[in-house]
């Protein structure tokens, strides 16, 4: 054996020569630096592949090779090399190596010594293998695992790990600093576990977990955890299993986020929903109050003026009986009018379909005008006609209608105050092409002065008014399929306006 290479023994038989060249053909072309030293560590071989890296003829010897190792790693790798020589264990090291082109490269050195009958270290034998690829994954991977870590620390959520059984392996950081934990502190880990619920929810989550343990299904649940300081929070909880090859399931990962802020809003949005539905039906009981009071006030003051009417009558010299008896049945007519407004208010109550008949509008409008007769004429207000003879029937409820009509009369007449020039009210009505009826009342009076408000509940200019005329007027129309708007004239006054559907015989 030579200081460079091993020879063939041309003394042993053929079939050794063989073996042994074949020994040193596999030697010389291992990829890997393959290498012998004496007891001392002079290097009596090295392969072809060692020779290529450190140059021909080198190292010589341990100093050689020591001088090739990275500054960084060289007193350690001599302390372990020296250690071996003096007591024979094992030589192994990691360690940098310059190699004839200048570049350092990652190597995994190990030798072990070659002992002799006496027991003494005769040679030492080893091999160095290029690691170089293999530490850049490791540190990447390592690189990798850090910035994995510190992800998993960072995420706005609670992270967490059980094992199959369901025992809490990991928790990141911003749990253990809700929880107030020590990450350090493992073995306090499970203990903490099993007392961070709600009394509450920790049986509702416990029988949950047991479930998803049994079935393999996910996780979901919401539930209140105990922060360090003592306070419960709300928690939108989930968790995902991991499965082996086989299926079997090795691992729970799962994560929880802090939803408090969000239950709290919910709550704070039911409690005020609750509040204003209080408010609304106070609202509406106070809106209902006065369309009742609205409705049967229009019949009580009509029955007021026809009684003032029939009084005039029969007092003068010699008594109008006629006008007097014509008053009367008005009176009547009108207290009839109060019990069908009284029905169909408790028919509204009972939620009892309103009895409708195909009608005549025009019909209508002089019925109201016969029953309103003395109430224009106590005005002075002049009435123009201008009525559709062809006008179509409509599906209606006379009394609503009819109600409806009044109302927007008796608008009218009190829009046009003393200080009118002309106190005359236009009634119109008319076919529209889109099958309906329309029906249009105009005034000479001030006009609105804020149009866009009128049918708001409440909402009214008149001195003695409720608010509640027009709205209930347009609930009537829409509830017919119709519709009711405002608009103020170019000159004076203003126009109100219905539609409604003709009734298909």
């Amino acid at each position: 054996m030579s200081s460079k290479t091993l020879t063939r023994d041309a003394q042993l038989p053929e079939e050794f020569q063989e073996i042994q060249q074949l020994a040193l053909a596999v030697l010389e072309n291992i990829p890997g630096h393959i290498w012998a030293t004496d007891p001392a560590g002079r290097f009596v071989y090295r392969n072809g592949a060692m020779q290529a890296f450190f140059g021909p003829g080198l190292p010589r010897d341990q100093f050689d090779w020591l001088d090739r190792v990275h500054a960084e790693d060289r007193v350690s790798v001599a302390a372990t090399w020296r250690q071996s020589l003096e007591t024979g264990i094992a030589f192994t090291s990691e360690h940098r190596l310059l190699s004839e082109d200048g570049q350092f490269r990652w190597y995994r050195a190990s030798g072990r010594a070659s002992l002799g009958e006496d027991g003494q270290v005769k040679a030492w034998h080893g091999q160095t293998i290029d690691i170089e690829d293999e530490r850049r994954r490791s540190d990447e991977l390592r690189a990798r695992t850090v910035e994995l870590a510190l992800l998993v620390d960072m995420v706005p959520s609670h992270l967490w790990r059980l094992n199959a059984d369901g025992t809490t392996t990991l928790v990141n950081k911003r749990m253990a600093d809700f929880l107030g934990l020590e990450l350090s502190n493992t073995s306090s880990l499970e203990t903490v576990m099993e007392t961070i619920f709600h009394p509450d929810d920790a049986d509702a989550v416990g029988e949950e977990l047991e479930r998803c343990f049994a079935t393999g299904n996910r996780f979901s649940m919401r539930y209140r955890l105990l922060r360090a300081d003592g306070m419960y929070r709300w928690m939108s909880g989930r968790a995902e299993p991991l499965r082996d090859q086989t299926g079997k399931i090795v691992e729970w990962f799962g994560l929880c986020h802090d939803i408090e802020d969000q239950v709290q809003t919910t709550a704070a949005l039911r409690r005020s929903a609750e509040k204003l539905a209080q408010a609304t039906q106070a609202a509406n009981l106070s809106q209902l109050s006065a369309s009742i009071a609205h409705e049967i006030n229009q019949p009580l003051a009509a029955i007021s003026a026809d009684a003032e009417a029939c009084r005039r009558w029969l007092s003068i010299d010699p008594p109008n009986v006629e006008r007097g008896k014509l008053a009367a049945e008005r009176i009547a007519q009108d207290a009839l009018e109060v019990g069908e407004v009284i029905s169909r208010i408790r028919a509204l109550f009972k939620r009892q379909p309103q009895e409708r008949t195909a009608e005549n509008v025009n019909h209508l409008i002089d019925e109201v005008l016969h029953l309103m007769s003395d109430e224009i004429a106590a005005t002075s207000t002049r009435v123009d006609i201008d009525i559709d003879q062809l006008l179509p029937q409509v599906q209606l409820d006379r009394i609503q209608v009819q109600q409806v009509i009044v109302n927007l009369i008796r608008n009218g007449i009190q829009a046009m105050d003393s200080t009118s020039p002309l106190r005359v009210l236009k009634i119109k009505s008319s076919h529209e092409h889109s099958g309906r009826v329309h029906v249009s009342i105009q005034d000479s009076g001030r006009g609105f002065a804020e149009p866009e408000r009128v049918f708001e509940p409440f909402f009214t200019t008149k001195k003695n008014g409720m608010g509640m005329g027009l709205p209930i007027c347009r609930s009537i129309v829409e509830a017919h399929g119709g519709r009711l708007w405002v608009a103020n004239n170019e000159t004076v006054g203003a126009t109100v306006a219905f539609t409604l559907p003709i009734t298909i015989v």
